[in-house]
């Protein structure tokens, strides 16, 4: 079944520090006035202008597997196929906070104000990062898809561990998200290109555990698997 989910801006708006990890700058350093200043600036206009939404519709694991296919472009082993042989549930989706955050970004530096632009696509930035977790929380309903004792609930993304990019095309067309205001270009990224898109995956946590050294790994710059296998140690 397929549901639309909307968010209050609050709602999606990262913190600081998620927003200034982003520029580079560790948590643990201290953040100047003007820094700070232009952090607080940057998340108003966000909260004046975002827009955050998303579908996501549960799909079977012999229907995500010729989604997962695609073009046949993906790696040859990849970590996603594990993970999902010991799912519980799964759900597309695509998620966004809108295009109006995008117009004032280019807006801004259209304007000569490069400072703030940058800030405010980096707030924007992590806002869509924030949106397949808070979709984890409602799926399957208000109060968080949990999936009984130590169970987790985790996205993962075209473009990322071995799912080609070109992924997008066969997620969009079994989800067909029109209705969200996003779309593909020919490279196959996200317009607004604040947006994500993937798949929730359901299950224990160990299923979501695995030893980043695949042969696409060394190419990874991003490397997010990183944070979120020390999180899940941690449990």
């Amino acid at each position: 079944m397929r549901q639309r989910v909307e968010w209050a801006p609050a709602e999606a708006a990262p913190g600081r520090a998620e927003v200034l990890l982003l520029q580079g700058v560790p948590g643990d350093v201290a953040v100047p006035a003007r820094i700070a200043a232009l952090h607080e600036q940057a998340l108003a206009a966000f909260l004046g202008t975002a827009e955050p939404r998303a579908l996501l519709a549960g799909i079977s694991r012999a229907d995500f597997a010729r989604v997962y296919r695609g073009e046949g472009r993906n790696a040859a082993e990849t970590p996603l196929e594990e993970v999902v042989a010991g799912a519980e549930r799964l759900a597309l989706f695509v998620a966004t906070v809108g295009g109006g955050v995008g117009e004032l970004i280019r807006d801004l530096f259209g304007r000569n104000e490069p400072a703030l632009a940058t800030m405010l696509d980096a707030v924007a930035s992590a806002a869509a990062d924030r949106l397949p977790v808070l979709l984890a929380e409602r799926w399957p309903g208000p109060g968080g898809g949990g999936s009984g004792d130590g169970g987790r609930v985790l996205a993962y993304s075209p473009g990322y561990c071995g799912w080609h990019v070109t992924g997008q095309r066969a997620l969009f067309a079994w989800l067909d998200p029109a209705e969200l205001g996003v779309t593909l270009n020919a490279s196959c990224l996200m317009e607004p290109l604040k947006s994500v898109s993937g798949v929730l995956v359901a299950g224990p946590a160990a299923i979501h555990r695995f030893d980043p050294a695949f042969g696409f790994c060394p190419e990874c710059r991003e490397k997010p698997c990183r944070a979120r296998l020390a999180l899940l140690s941690r449990e």
